[in-house]
């Protein structure tokens, strides 16, 4: 009986102990306003680490080559704040935009998903 109760004291400690890497960003979201076709829009997001092990992005998915990003490639420790840069070309797209980031990490939730909007009025030919 004392050994089970060993085993699971050791086991649940060792969950605890191990700990993770988990993102707190200011926002998730950004909604840019109403904009011309053609221009660039860009935004970061900014996070920190707010887990108890160093961050590390392995990649970044995104549905379109419009959608550039630049993320940090060193592992953020704890606590460090960090930032995600995104770059939206609308030359090649009009109407409603509604597009997603899939961050890929060692975070506790994996992958992180963030988001924008925007409304691009068509160049009249």
């Amino acid at each position: 009986m004392h050994r089970l109760l060993l085993i699971i004291f050791l086991t649940i400690y060792s969950a605890l102990a191990m700990g993770q890497a988990e993102f707190s960003f200011i926002t998730t979201s950004k909604k840019f306003p109403k904009t011309k076709q053609g221009e660039v829009l860009k935004f970061d997001y900014e996070f920190t680490n707010t887990g108890d092990q160093p961050l590390v992005i392995s990649e970044i998915k995104v549905a379109c080559s419009c959608t550039k990003y630049e993320f940090p490639k060193e592992p953020i420790m704890p606590g460090q704040k960090s930032v995600i840069k995104l770059t939206f070309d609308t030359k090649s797209v009009y109407g409603l935009q509604d597009r997603t980031l899939d961050v890929y990490s060692n975070a506790k939730k994996n992958p992180f998903k963030l988001r924008f909007k925007v409304n691009v009025m068509e160049e009249k030919k």
